[in-house]
């Protein structure tokens, strides 16, 4: 077989030691699911509160993806769609 029908596929894998989320090729896939994630979101829901130094999220530090915050907001204002509940 010769060089030109070698495939340039490649797989980078990286794990968070902290929280075990993994990166494939630079996408991030959260540890629980395995579903797709974006790395924003992962920062604003673990890594800016829970993240220590061994923390491998290039984008620790993050608030513009999904927090805790915003999805306590988000519910208070779905819920205030119901008033009292009468």
């Amino acid at each position: 077989m010769s060089n030109k029908e070698l495939s340039d596929l490649s797989l980078d894998r990286k794990e968070c030691p902290k929280c075990g989320a993994i990166w494939l090729n630079d996408q991030h896939y959260w540890s629980g699911t395995g579903n797709v994630g974006d790395p924003h979101d992962l920062a604003g829901l673990v890594c800016n509160k829970y993240g220590d130094s061994t923390c491998i999220n290039p984008c620790k530090g993050s608030d513009s993806g999904d927090t805790w915050q915003r999805r306590y907001d988000d519910l208070m204002k779905w819920t205030d769609g119901f008033g009292d509940g009468g």
